[in-house]
């Protein structure tokens, strides 16, 4: 369960980071970052997110 706890950290925490990312290359009038567009970035740090919150989820639901 700790291992579980530790990725849903991680990918929450990769996952805004790749937001902010996306969004300051955005803002500065860059649409492509390497060969992926800033959106494209955008979408999966997000999902990164979600994925970090369905893991601290299943956490939160097996302690009791």
């Amino acid at each position: 369960m700790d291992t579980l706890l530790k990725l849903g950290w991680a990918a929450g925490a990769g996952g805004v980071l790749l937001c902010l990312l996306s969004v300051a290359f955005r803002l500065a009038g860059m649409y492509w970052i390497g060969s992926f567009q800033s959106g494209t970035l955008l979408q999966a740090g997000t999902a990164a997110m979600v994925f970090g919150c369905f893991c601290q989820l299943v956490v939160l639901t097996q302690r009791r």
